[in-house]
């Protein structure tokens, strides 16, 4: 099984992109589109207090109808973040990514974020895991 920790050093890009809890949401958004990401890190003292995904933008500033210039960070991030370690397995989280709803986990080491995962990255794993079992099942069945 493929763990947290072979996903995030398969990734071509592992950088992970944090944001002061009292950065606006135009500055967490920009972050977002300038680095092609869906969700940042929101981080006070190098502790995690909260994630914040452009779904988060689109819906709770459009819908509360508050002002993205005015809105800080800290008013519409999501504060209960779930995260994972590196030895978890990518159907552990895959598993808990469907059972709440996620698409991105912070991954920690003894409380350290050393990395984030996305859907997109666990789905790309399952798949070469699944490729590389029907090679090998080909290979004992011709062998």
């Amino acid at each position: 099984m493929t763990t947290v920790s072979q996903v995030i050093q398969q990734k071509k890009d592992a950088s992970i992109y944090t944001i002061s809890p009292d950065a606006s949401i135009v500055d967490a958004v920009s972050l977002m589109a300038t680095k092609d990401i869906g969700a940042v890190i929101v981080t006070h003292d190098q502790h995690i207090v909260g994630i914040l995904s452009e779904r988060d933008c689109a819906r709770k500033v459009i819908m509360q109808n508050l002002v993205a210039e005015d809105t800080l960070v800290s008013e519409i991030m999501t504060t209960n973040v779930i995260s994972v370690h590196l030895n978890n397995t990518v159907e552990e989280c895959l598993t808990l990514m469907t059972d709440r709803h996620l698409r991105h986990l912070p991954v920690l080491e003894k409380d350290a974020l050393v990395g984030l995962v996305a859907i997109g990255d666990l789905v790309k794993a399952t798949i070469k895991d699944q490729h590389d079992l029907i090679q090998q099942l080909q290979h004992y069945i011709t062998n």
